[in-house]
């Protein structure tokens, strides 16, 4: 079994005021200070230690890459979101993951959340099969793509224009703030479901180009993922 997935974040403020010292600096400024104290990038996207968990979705396919469940979450209580993710994952004794940055972010960002919330996170996760840099049972788009960092990483949006599908009609990630300040939950967790399902498409791609996946079997799944990617992208959430 192979767990498709992708978490939406965004800053951890209180977090961020005790790191910087700045406990009256309202957000928006601490936002763009942070950028410049903490972040490692041209971008200022702060490192995932300080970012807090408000949704995740996950997509349960088996060694076919047939799709078996979907599972996810949204919320305000990140320690409930948590928890129900470690249990989700405790389903099966031996799984993969696949996603497009998780080593980058998503996986960190679980080892912090769970550390600052006093959460054992499944063994699996810490377990060679996962760990190793180079893994087949942990797929990392980005290092696929780009060799390992021999090229550039690229985005999983280009990705999709790539193949002639179009990826992120439902918002950009730097959109998922102000959804949240509005309260806008379930919009967050529809945008993350349309990257799951892209994932999957990208994963599907990759290992019809790679041989590990017969024409049938490629077409039919891909046909019905894209299905399942339009019937996302025409449901405008509130």
């Amino acid at each position: 079994m192979f767990f498709v997935f992708d978490i939406e974040s965004v800053p951890d403020f209180d977090f961020v005021r005790n790191v910087l010292d700045k406990p009256d600096l309202d957000e928006d400024a601490l936002l763009e200070l942070a950028g410049e104290e903490l972040a490692r990038n041209k971008s200022g996207f702060l490192p995932p230690m300080f970012h807090r968990m408000v949704s995740w979705v996950g997509l349960w396919i088996d060694n076919t890459g047939e799709p078996k469940n979907k599972i996810s979450w949204s919320g305000t209580d990140e320690k409930q979101g948590l928890e129900k993710l470690i249990q989700s994952l405790s389903m099966y004794k031996d799984f993969g993951l696949i996603h497009h940055n998780g080593r980058g972010f998503d996986l960190p960002l679980l080892t912090y959340r769970s550390l600052k919330h006093g959460l054992q996170l499944p063994r699996r996760l810490c377990h060679h099969d996962i760990r190793y840099r180079f893994s087949q049972h942990n797929i990392d788009l980005v290092d696929e793509f780009s060799n390992y960092g021999a090229s550039s990483w690229p985005k999983l949006k280009h990705l999709g224009m790539l193949v002639g599908i179009p990826f992120k009609t439902t918002g950009e990630g730097n959109a998922v703030l102000q959804m949240f300040r509005d309260e806008r939950l379930d919009a967050i967790e529809h945008y993350c479901y349309e990257d799951v399902i892209a994932t999957y498409l990208i994963w599907l791609f990759m290992k019809f180009n790679n041989g590990e996946m017969n024409e049938l079997a490629f077409f039919q799944l891909r046909d019905r993922a894209i299905q399942k990617l339009n019937e996302i992208q025409l449901v405008q959430p509130d």
